[in-house]
């Protein structure tokens, strides 16, 4: 009875594993030690739970168990910190730079991985667009490997908010031809990068779970 008391008090958190909102708000959530009852979706199939929590059904999405609601990634991010932050990520937050990759990174890499989609694009064939896109996005990071060159993180000598909040997306610019990324002239942002993917945080986050169904038992994600 204690552990079932307990299970339920827990937050809902509303994932989906590859999404690279999701996988920072895991992250942090993680390393803060804040467990959550993790409910795994299906984005082609989006339970009426997760619609109900939030109108716009996109993830993650964080229901308290007062019943408040966190849509946002970041704001999971800042509400899991808040409550708990061991290695100190929270003083390490550019907001600037953030903005910038959560903005214009973001737009070209999801027309360098996706450029079918985007109807608005210059008509000179979809295979142009994606290589316009994706130089843009190398334009980005090859100013922050400059910052890179610099100093061990993008928060500094020690990894902070910064470095968690950009790196699924750094993640899934380099995946969408990781041959093409790492012959780039990036060497600080690749090793920073590698380093990322070999931590036992992100290893630990990207735990597959079976796709959450309304009667399952809890499944809690924590440390």
């Amino acid at each position: 009875m204690g552990a079932e008391i307990h299970m339920t008090a827990l937050p809902v958190l509303y994932s989906f594993r590859r999404c690279p909102y999701a996988m920072r708000a895991r992250m942090a959530l993680w390393i803060s030690g804040n467990a959550v009852n993790l409910r795994e979706v299906k984005l082609a199939n989006k339970p009426d739970a997760l619609r109900e929590a939030s109108p716009k059904a996109t993830v993650p999405v964080l229901q308290r168990p007062d019943g408040t609601v966190l849509e946002e990634s970041l704001d999971i991010m800042r509400w899991a910190l808040g409550r708990s932050d061991p290695e100190g990520w929270l003083p390490r937050e550019n907001t600037g730079l953030i903005k910038l990759f959560d903005g214009a990174f973001k737009h070209h890499l999801d027309r360098y991985k996706y450029p079918n989609r985007y109807e608005d694009e210059p008509d000179h064939g979809p295979k142009q667009k994606a290589l316009d896109h994706r130089g843009e996005g190398l334009a980005i990071l090859s100013d922050l490997d400059g910052l890179l060159s610099r100093q061990a993180h993008i928060g500094g000598e020690q990894c902070g908010f910064t470095d968690i909040a950009l790196f699924p997306f750094i993640r899934q610019f380099a995946n969408t031809d990781r041959d093409w990324f790492d012959a780039q002239p990036i060497p600080h942002v690749q090793a920073w990068l590698e380093d990322h993917l070999a931590s036992d945080l992100f290893q630990s986050v990207m735990v597959k779970y079976a796709v959450w169904q309304p009667g399952d038992e809890p499944v809690v994600f924590g440390p």
